[in-house]
């Protein structure tokens, strides 16, 4: 691999160490040396290891950054641009729809002019969802005012997040930077790497923060941002932040000189390999460029004249570096990992060209391929085909075809998915057996059901063959909650575990219509398609039986970053049921503490070591939120009390029918992260509700009953009777972390008592 840290041909002046890691490593490296202030986070795949790896530095004392959990991306640009306005260093990182939820804040930050270091770890936007790395998220980062670096290999991701503090902070500039680098091919592989030994010499590269600039933090020195401009003068902060953009480009030629003298790697606005002559030539982003370059090796080996053009920054694009780089270039063809639909090429098609377009002498032939999309692996031999695509349209003169897909190939009818099952709807999912009826007196409903084994003859809602770790309490404790559900479904699944091991195409789990949305906006999807559904019913132009009950399953943070959408939806108040499954974190994307995470509780990003004992704040009530909305039904359940769950679930029908809004929480089990043992699935659930953790209750129309109570059937455990069955929470129950038990049982215990009074008083 020919990879450019290792051709520097310079001296290091600072003592290193070398090691073996991945891009996200490296950044979480960088970071924790430079020590910023403050990170607010929120995870996605694949950039949320930053915010664990900086966790478990915080435990053995490597940094001392504060990190803040956010409800949400969108939130987390909140807290970073409010840091940044205190005149603290600040660091962010995110992926994808991550990037696509904060991006409405990045143009006030650097619009602004406030600077803060983010890394883009980039993968391909939904929908359909896909995890894996392209630069479609990267696109959407062009026109937001931030400059932008590009990062290659996990060195280059170390060293980039180093240079873009300094950038971002120097006197002209004062522009957020971005650090973005490829999905799972950069921030998860493991390379060879450099850093410096002690961070003090990172620190005195960047220099002491500046406090010559305006912020917020001296209140003998006020200061308004933001201020509302008209025209007239918002062009002249749009004039002066173009200005300090393009002179962002002179600043990075200048830093990239002085960390080249500290650290012996050189890092310029394009990295050309072998371009001095090069006849043919590639034009790629990040990791895909390294990978050209044995090409070029080998080509050049046979007599062909080929090169590579990979920028270190996009924003401001290099145009004049371009077009020098091009002089005798014949043919360049510029691949892209994602796509600028309609536009007959994507962003760096266009920025080339328009480059090119100033040299008038110049006769590049200009070739565009998209390639590589959703994580799609680029080999040696792709970099060949382009490369011979290039060679061709050199030989002949012209590009037979200037704009393509690479990589796709066209559906074989033969192949065609054919269904494991037909499909069930109306009369294969009513038993008859349940009866719901109002009691005119009390305002509620009278439940009616058949002992459990009656209704095992009922089908399940999901066909087996799902993707669920062993023990995964989700679908046992969805299945149960079906059975109290008559007739047909349409379902919503938001993003989380339960929709990514059950929907993963051309596979699904789901035996009646299933929709996918973003965490974010479930409730509202739904809610416009409960609404279309009646509506078109209203109009005569549907057709289908109305006995219908719509559904959304959320979890996995999906109540912490969608609690917006799913407020607004329970206040207008839609004939739906909202149901979550609480498995206590974000477990879709690798056990992250989420808001219902009780305090105490060790996930990924609350590490138990010597400055930190897991979560440190308590746990978000839900369905008391809910409550407050003043829908017609809210309750908790959980399988361990099967005929309580399918009694609320054949109420959450009837008011989702009749009335309106119902939100639904069950408790479910997660033994890979809660580190239990799958066979004590039902009694960890059990002791939970039984130590009055997590009470079973219901609230119908305002007034409060309890369901199960603990007490009145001289039950109840000690909440360390729950704590004890999972490997997440036994550091609770040793004597150093006494006081902390004990603030855990004191919330539990005030949360419990203020239940059983509005259970006693009707109008609490």
């Amino acid at each position: 691999m020919a990879m450019l840290e290792e051709k520097t041909g310079m001296a290091s002046k600072a003592e290193q160490e070398t090691a073996f890691a991945s891009g996200n490593e490296m950044a979480a490296l960088a970071a924790a040396q430079i020590n910023y202030h403050i990170m607010g986070y929120f995870p996605i795949t694949p950039s949320t290891e930053i915010a664990q790896l900086l966790d478990q530095m915080k435990l053995r004392g490597e940094h001392s950054i504060q990190l803040i959990p956010a409800d949400g991306e969108h939130g987390s640009a909140g807290i970073c641009y409010g840091a940044s306005i205190m005149g603290a260093r600040v660091l962010n990182a995110t992926s994808a729809n991550g990037l696509m939820y904060m991006l409405e804040q990045l143009p006030v930050q650097s619009g602004t002019r406030f600077p803060m270091v983010l890394n883009l770890v980039t993968r391909s936007i939904s929908g359909p969802l896909d995890i894996h790395g392209d630069h479609s998220d990267l696109y959407f980062a062009l026109n937001t005012g931030w400059v932008i670096l590009l990062a290659r290999t996990p060195q280059a991701v170390y060293d980039m997040n180093i240079m873009a503090l300094k950038i971002a902070e120097h006197a002209d500039v004062r522009l957020p930077v971005i650090v973005a680098y490829d999905g799972f091919f950069t921030s998860h592989q493991k390379r060879k790497v450099r850093h410096f030994k002690d961070r003090s010499v990172v620190q005195s590269f960047i220099g002491e923060r500046p406090t010559n600039f305006p912020n917020a933090a001296d209140p003998k020195k006020p200061i308004t941002i933001g201020a509302h401009m008209n025209g007239d003068d918002l062009i002249n902060n749009n004039y002066q932040q173009s200005e300090a953009l393009y002179r962002a480009q002179e600043v990075f030629k200048q830093v990239a000189r002085e960390y080249a003298a500290l650290s012996g790697r050189e890092y310029p606005v394009l990295d050309l390999y072998r371009m001095e002559d090069a006849e043919v030539a590639l034009f790629l982003l990040n990791s895909a460029a390294e990978t050209a370059k044995d090409v070029v090796d080998k080509l050049r080996a046979k007599g062909i004249k080929a090169g590579v053009i990979s920028p270190n920054m996009i924003r401001p694009f290099p145009a004049e570096e371009i077009r020098s780089a091009l002089k005798q270039v014949k043919a360049l063809l510029i691949g892209e990992r994602a796509d600028s639909y309609g536009a007959h090429g994507p962003n760096m098609t266009h920025e080339v060209k328009s480059a090119l377009q100033e040299d008038k002498e110049n006769k590049t032939i200009v070739l565009s391929r998209v390639f590589g999309v959703g994580g799609k692996d680029f080999y040696a031999e792709d970099a060949e085909a382009f490369f011979q695509m290039a060679i061709e349209a050199m030989e002949k003169g012209c590009a037979k075809k200037p704009f393509d897909y690479f990589g796709h190939v066209p559906g074989r009818p033969e192949k065609r998915q054919t269904p494991v099952m037909e499909p069930m709807h109306g009369d294969a999912f009513k038993t008859g057996l349940i009866q719901v009826t109002p009691d005119g007196k009390t305002k509620r409903l009278k439940v009616k059901i058949p002992p459990l084994r009656a209704l095992t003859a009922k089908p399940k809602r999901l066909a087996p063959g799902h993707g669920a770790c062993p023990g995964c309490g989700i679908f046992p404790g969805l299945e149960l909650f079906f059975k109290g559900i008559e007739g047909d479904i349409a379902v919503l699944f938001q993003t989380g575990c339960a929709y990514v091991v059950s929907a993963a195409y051309p596979y699904s789990s789901h035996k009646q219509t299933m929709v996918h949305n973003l965490f974010q906006n479930g409730a509202a999807t739904l809610s416009g398609m409960v609404e279309a559904f009646f509506e078109m019913k209203r109009r005569g132009e549907l057709h289908v039986s109305d006995d219908v009950t719509f559904v959304m399953v959320t979890g996995d943070g999906g109540m912490d970053i969608g609690m917006g959408s799913a407020i607004g939806t329970a206040l207008r108040n839609h004939k739906l049921i909202i149901i979550e499954y609480d498995n206590e974190g974000y477990m879709n994307t690798g056990s992250q503490m989420s808001y219902s995470t009780p305090m105490g509780h060790m996930t990924s990003t609350t590490g138990v070591g010597k400055t930190q004992r897991g979560k440190a704040f308590h746990h978000k009530d839900t369905p008391q939120i809910m409550a407050a909305t003043n829908i017609p039904y809210v309750f908790t359940g959980t399988e361990a009390f099967p005929q309580d769950l399918v009694k609320k679930a054949a109420k959450a029908q009837w008011y989702a029918r009749h009335e309106g809004t119902v939100y639904g929480k069950l408790l479910i089990t997660c033994p890979l992260n809660w580190k239990s043992e799958e066979r004590y699935g039902e009694q960890i659930l059990k002791a939970a509700v039984e130590s009055c953790f997590f009470p079973l209750y219901e609230v119908e129309r305002g007034k409060t009953t309890i369901t199960y109570d603990p007490e009145e059937k001289n039950r109840r455990i000690p909440l360390s009777e729950w704590l004890k069955y999972m490997g997440k929470t036994k550091h609770l129950l040793k004597e150093e972390n006494r006081d902390l038990l004990l603030e855990l049982e004191q919330e539990v215990e005030r949360r419990w008592r203020m239940l059983k009074a509005k259970h006693e008083h009707p109008y609490l």
